[in-house]
């Protein structure tokens, strides 16, 4: 028989047996990361020049470019780094790549990548956008400049080499890895859905705790913003022609001849008008689908996070003067965060070269995108507009959707999630909390029916210029405060590591 002071003495070394045995487990993995570290250096040179090849291959979707070798050459990516399996999926439109790495283990995570990049002109840029040289800039660094160097090119080699070095470091793969990329997130993932709902795809999918994208999330302070959704969008062209309208030309005329002919430009640009306010900041269109309202809980991730991210940084990222309405700093974070938005792209038509050129145009055509919050659906986007200008008289002007879709929302306690703080967190970087990223990628089909997963991005480093020039991603940091590419691989190796747990 055990007296209670015998029990509370066996009860103390048990659990001290256990707390032990506890630290020394965290110390063995820590120690076990070291070898996966020293290979990350040892592999820089190859890493760094798998990343330079691929920007050197551009995948333009709105110009039909390089799809079909965009493809295949993530599949070969994939392969090398260790999935056993990588098989191109043809769509009605741009194929994907479906992968998997089966390393037997406890637990399966999702990744999300495109392949694709955005258009680009190259006598904009002050290095050449596929040549993806090696670029001192100062603050910084030296970085990689070309298209596709952040967005995404960049984080998504990272986390190659992340893989590249558990593998040459003689470890096994914490985690299994289940991989969809495409190669049309550029013009709003229009055949998403045709990869992830494909039967061995999304029974695969299933199995995982969630989906992240690689991304680079330290701003130049260092701050790293932990997102729990996006905001949906819808792409879109608005089209007026003479022909269609019944005036104007059916062909570019000379511009003489506006006294007695329509012109196809103007009824756009009244078109256009209707859509919003007098100011073009609030969307007027007729029963547009209604945003829900931001909840307390948002607002005081915002507030928190106002408080922390640096509004003269932002300014002069953006070079942004001031903002809407001159509101203050938090009020238009709340903006940002709860307002869809109606936003001209590009506006086309007639004679767009140098000097003038007096005509008359046929047809005039504006790019818009429109940026959705939760509650709001990409498919009742188009509906809404096309009835709200035949109401006014437009009813001629196509609106054509190119792509786009729902907006996403994660709990911020999935384990997909949860993982993100604990790896930050044990960087000493205290994550800002955030309602959802003011831009859009396609987790919808991750979180939406009928997976219901949780899905973000994550990833150390930092690059800047997605869809401008000079696009670039930081190589060698030399901004204290940020990471380099070695270290943004390390990053992905942390998190694997920190998803098996």
């Amino acid at each position: 028989m055990i007296t209670n002071h015998r029990r509370s003495l066996v009860s103390a070394i048990a659990l001290a047996a256990v707390v032990t045995l506890t630290i020394n487990q965290s110390l063995r993995a820590a120690d076990d990361l070291g070898p996966i570290k020293a290979e990350i250096t040892k592999r820089h040179d190859e890493a760094l020049k798998r990343l330079q090849d691929w920007i050197k291959l551009p995948s333009i979707a709105a110009e039909n470019l390089n799809s079909a070798e965009g493809a295949e050459y993530m599949a070969t990516l994939a392969k090398d780094a260790g999935f056993q399996q990588a098989t191109v999926i043809q769509t009605e439109g741009k194929p994907g790549v479906f992968a998997t790495l089966d390393a037997g283990a406890a637990k399966t995570v999702g990744l999300y990548f495109m392949y694709d990049v955005k258009q680009f002109d190259p006598k904009e840029w002050t290095s050449p956008p596929l040549d993806a040289a090696l670029i001192d800039k100062p603050g910084l660094g030296k970085a990689v400049v070309g298209r596709g160097a952040v967005n995404q090119k960049g984080p998504e080699s990272a986390f190659l080499a992340a893989l590249h070095a558990i593998k040459g470091a003689g470890k096994k793969m914490p985690v299994n890895l289940v991989m969809v990329a495409e190669g049309e997130e550029e013009i709003g993932s229009p055949h998403i859905g045709q990869i992830v709902h494909k039967s061995e795809v999304q029974a695969a999918l299933a199995k995982t705790v969630g989906v992240f994208m690689p991304s680079s999330m330290q701003d130049l302070d260092g701050i790293v913003t932990v997102s729990l959704g996006a905001k949906g969008v819808v792409e879109l062209e608005l089209v007026s022609t003479g022909e269609k309208w019944g005036r104007g030309p059916g062909k570019d005329i000379h511009s003489s001849l506006k006294a007695m002919v329509d012109n196809p430009a103007w009824h756009l640009v009244k078109a256009l008008n209707t859509l919003v306010s007098e100011d073009g900041n609030e969307i007027a269109i007729d029963n547009y689908p209604k945003p829900r309202p931001i909840s307390d809980e948002e607002k005081k991730m915002i507030a928190d996070g106002a408080k922390i991210r640096s509004e003269a940084q932002a300014k002069k990222q953006m070079s942004v003067q001031r903002w809407i309405n001159d509101l203050p700093w938090e009020q238009a974070n709340i903006r940002l965060e709860s307002q869809p938005t109606a936003n001209i792209e590009g506006l086309v038509g007639g004679y767009t070269g140098p000097g003038g050129k007096t005509v008359l145009p046929h047809k005039a055509v504006a790019k818009m995108d429109f940026r959705l919050v939760p509650d709001m659906k990409a498919a009742d986007v188009v509906p809404a507009i096309k009835a709200h200008l035949a109401k006014r008289g437009f009813g001629d002007i196509e609106v054509n959707m190119s792509g786009g879709y729902d907006p996403t929302q994660s709990a911020a306690s999935a384990p997909l999630i949860q993982a993100q703080i604990a790896v930050l967190k044990r960087a000493g970087i205290e994550p800002v909390m955030w309602p959802r990223n003011a831009g859009s990628y396609p987790g919808f089909v991750f979180t939406g029916e009928p997976l219901k997963l949780a899905s973000g991005h994550f990833g150390l480093g930092h690059g800047s210029g997605a869809h401008a020039p000079d696009e670039y991603y930081v190589i060698e940091s030399t901004n204290p405060k940020i990471q380099g590419y070695d270290g943004a691989a390390m990053s992905f190796v942390e998190y694997l590591y920190e998803l098996a747990k």
